[in-house]
């Protein structure tokens, strides 16, 4: 299996199933309507007339019980092996993450967990160990090779992808690791062996993937390849970098679109979402929107839910910890070690980003700066094992102890050092008591994704009745004393936000953080009881239960309309996506709509131009030929009525058609009309006033000065806002402040302020799309000329009043009726075609119609002439 994967690094088809269901396409492109054809879950077609309620399950009574299938890089358990038994020995680690949160899951909810070993196991013994792992741990292990586990962990996930995440550049070969090839391919072939585990044991119609962390963040790819209606979360434990940070990543879009393969992408603080829907945004082009508190994003017809919530601790095993003799011995003997003495704690990992070397300098800056704290306040630092290797690691490790030195030799005062370096690979219940007896705690990370040590705090300093009795022992049990504590926090860690009673700082600045230290060891006794308070209020109510069956539920919601859609599978590698569509939204067959063409006799074709006949990214606007020759060949048909009906102004649109003679057009949403190129253009029945103007121009020609890129457009109707060419995120912001001033500044003004694709609209009341096209149907009943035909198509929101209006009254008593959006989105239309060149393309079909009838017509006439 390694070797496969190691070999065939990019062939998401390369899955060994036992299933004689054909292989997954890597493009599957159909002809026809989809509703033809039926699709298996591999992506393969099957050409059975099914009912849609076989088809498409009601998405309520589909399976939400499924099992949990947690996948994480590391199992939750220990192992040794015992050289006397000749075997291996395993139990759960409690401090595992991925074991905690199934205290959050409905009890009978059942975990499996696939993940590595923190231990390498021989090949000869990788299946035994297996076996036992699944019967008694419900695990199951990933065993990679020693080479694939060097080149994914420590060359790409830790070395590489981990210090850019937390916003460090390789700008120079001492800064990090660049990107290496060999080790993305790694973490891609490691990332398919975790997938092909999960394989094994999902039942995919009922069970729920959850992913956690960097180091899987391309396996939603190859589950989603091979199961289209998969339910996947990701859960994200590290920052995630601004886009101006995470753009310097060479395989940036592969990851982006391996995660937009899950349905709910979960991340601790709203920054670290911000950064990932901005580089959603500017990368792939997405918009997200927020309905009802939550935030999705629109992908080939999938919603992708984003979930904000910091993890929580596990209270149950501290609470635990702290009832323990183990602990409360451990208690007694520092409290009479650190008697009168004021300890301030810090609990780090030894790498470059917890900043325990400023928090070094910070502290010696507090005893120079306060002399009368030497010898009282002592700082003890417990240092956690560094979770990878390297020169970086030796360099902070270095740097860290030299500078302890250099305090304790300046500050050392009757043989009692100011820090105290802690090794930390002790046990929970000695940490918990030196929890138990700090005053203050410091978490100095210059960057951090989580950091639960503030939480473990705080739950550490409530009350318990067995440390109560070992640090208070002259209070009375029935009134113990309120209890205190103080956070000192860095701003740049990702439980900050949550810990609103904390003091917070800049790593960075030492003054401040001597300022924080200083003021927390003074703080009055009350304040730190209401700051405790506060914290522990927070910290017991938001465990990491809470947190998980937040994240459950949400994800369960994120999954429930996946039987209500239609599924397929496009593109090659890590480019693969799913295309979701409802069961009564499919895309237009060119043989379907030109049957009924030819069945038709009185037809009304409405076109919008920009983005429909114009694909958006081009700066001249001016049609091809090919697009007049169809509107002429389609115009001149006598059968025929052809409009482009669009928002541009009348000059730009006869200018562009003027050869099109038999061609109508509707400019500016349908407030100016013009049958054909000799008749003259008449405005709507409505009295438009457009004296509104002189107040909304002042507002946009702000707005405009104010964001680069943007423009005014003029029309004689309506006034546009464009920011296409502004920075996405600057234009979105000042877009809607834009739309809330003029909606205050025309409240009382007839006119609608409206939001489009990338602009802001003032439109006159009663002026829309929708009336274009009951008007035109309208006139041509009342002039003998009743429909058995219309064809709307369009791209954007505008486009929408059309469809709309098709899809109620105006479509009444017509035979074939077709609104057609451009590009797989939700919209009121029942059709859709990929972009404009699928829309030249159905245009073709039409006017080759028209064309034949015309010829024939004309060789009969010449014939019997």
């Amino acid at each position: 299996m390694l070797s496969r994967s190691s070999f065939n690094l990019l062939n998401l088809d390369d899955y060994s199933c036992v299933s004689d269901r054909p292989r997954i396409p890597r493009i599957m492109t159909v002809h026809g309507i989809l509703s033809e054809f039926e699709e298996d879950d591999n992506g393969g077609i099957d050409n059975r007339n099914i009912n849609e309620t076989d088809r498409f399950p009601d998405a309520v009574s589909s399976p939400t019980a499924g099992r949990r299938i947690v996948v994480a890089n590391q199992l939750p358990v220990k192992a040794r092996f015992e050289t006397e038994t000749n075997k291996w020995v395993f139990q759960y680690n409690p401090d595992s993450l991925v074991l905690q949160l199934k205290s959050g899951l409905e009890p009978d909810t059942e975990c499996v967990y696939v993940g590595s070993l923190p231990v390498d196991v021989h090949p000869s013994e990788q299946e035994e160990v297996a076996q036992i792992l699944l019967e008694k741990f419900r695990c199951v292990p990933t065993f990679l090779s020693l080479e694939i586990q060097n080149k994914f962990y420590h060359g790409f996930c830790k070395h590489y992808l981990w210090p850019l995440f937390h916003y460090m550049l390789p700008v120079t070969r001492t800064q990090g690791v660049r990107f290496d090839r060999v080790a993305w391919r790694a973490y891609v072939s490691a990332n398919k062996v975790f997938a092909d585990k999960v394989m094994e044991v999902i039942n995919p119609d009922e069970d729920y993937v959850w992913i956690h962390d960097y180091h899987l963040m391309v396996m939603p790819t190859f589950l989603r390849k091979r199961f289209h209606r998969i339910r996947v979360g990701f859960f994200l434990h590290s920052p995630f970098p601004s886009s101006e940070i995470y753009r310097t990543l060479p395989v940036r879009d592969e990851i982006l679109r391996a995660l937009l393969n899950c349905d709910l992408i979960g991340f601790h603080t709203f920054d670290y979402a911000r950064h990932f829907l901005s580089c959603c945004s500017r990368m792939l082009g997405l918009d997200y929107k927020s309905k009802r508190g939550y935030i999705g994003l629109e992908y080939y017809g999938r919603t992708i839910s984003i979930k904000i919530l910091p993890v929580g601790i596990h209270m149950g095993e501290i609470e635990s910890v702290k009832s323990s003799p183990e602990t409360a011995a451990k208690v007694l003997e520092l409290k009479q070690k650190y008697n009168g003495k004021v300890v301030v704690v810090g609990v780090d990992d030894m790498d470059m980003f917890k900043g325990i070397s400023l928090k070094f300098l910070a502290f010696g800056k507090l005893l120079e700066d306060y002399p009368t704290l030497r010898g009282s306040v002592v700082l003890i630092q417990i240092l956690n094992p560094a979770r990878s290797r390297g020169q970086d690691i030796q360099e902070v490790e270095t740097e860290m102890r030299t500078v302890a030195r250099e305090v304790n030799r300046k500050f050392t005062k009757d043989g009692f050092e100011p820090i105290v370096l802690v090794n930390g690979s002790g046990s929970t219940h000695e940490k918990v008591a030196y929890f138990a007896i700090a005053e203050c705690v410091v978490v100095n990370a210059v960057r951090d994704g989580m950091n639960l040590i503030p939480y473990k705090y705080t739950v550490s300093r409530q009350s318990n009745p067995d440390l109560d009795r070992v640090l208070e022992p002259d209070e009375p049990e029935s009134n113990p004393k309120p209890k205190k504590s103080v956070i000192i926090v860095s701003e740049f860690i990702g439980c900050s936000p949550s810990l609103s009673g904390a003091i917070r700082v800049n790593p960075w600045d030492i003054d401040s953080v001597t300022e924080a230290m200083y003021l927390a060891i003074k703080m009055p006794d009350r304040e730190k009881e209401m700051r405790h308070e506060k914290h522990y209020k927070y910290v017991s109510s938001h465990d990491v239960a809470y947190w998980a069956l937040s994240f459950d539920q949400d994800l369960v919601r994120a999954c429930k309309e996946h039987f209500h859609k239609r599924c397929w599978g496009v593109g090659f590698g890590l480019q693969f996506r799913v295309v979701a569509l409802g069961p009564t939204f499919r895309k237009l067959s060119v043989e379907h709509i030109v049957s009924a063409y030819k069945k038709t006799n009185s037809r009304l074709i409405l076109v919008d131009y920009d983005g429909t006949l114009m694909p958006q990214g081009l700066i001249d606007k001016t049609p091809s030929k090919e697009v007049i020759s169809i509107l002429n060949a389609l115009s001149s048909d006598p059968k025929n009525v052809v409009f482009i009906v669009s928002g541009r102004g009348k000059d730009s649109l006869s200018k562009w058609f003027d050869s099109c003679k038999k061609l109508g057009l509707s400019a500016e949403h349908g407030y100016l009309t013009r049958w054909s190129g000799d008749s003259e253009w008449e405005s709507c029945e409505l009295t438009v006033d457009v004296g509104w103007k002189k107040v909304a121009l002042p507002v946009m020609e702000h707005y405009t000065e104010a964001t680069d890129g943007s423009f005014i457009e003029q029309k004689e109707s309506a006034l546009v806002w464009h920011h296409q060419e502004a920075d996405p995120d600057f234009g979105a912001w000042q877009a809607k402040e834009l739309l809330d001033h003029l909606e205050s500044v025309l409240a009382n003004e007839p006119v609608v302020v409206k939001r489009g694709q990338q602009i802001v609209e003032v439109n006159p009341q009663g002026v829309s799309k929708g009336v274009v096209l009951d008007r035109l149907v309208t006139t041509m009943q009342k002039n003998g000329r009743p429909l058995d035909f219309v064809l709307c198509i369009g791209d954007d929101q505008s486009d929408e009043d059309m469809f709309e209006k098709l899809g109620s009254s105006v479509a009444n008593g017509i035979a074939e009726v077709f609104a057609c959006t451009v590009g797989q989105k939700p919209s009121m239309a029942k059709y859709y075609l990929d972009d404009t060149v699928d829309v030249i393309k159905m245009l073709h079909g039409l006017e080759s119609v028209s064309t034949h009838v015309a010829e024939s017509t004309r060789f009969h006439v010449e014939t019997r002439t």
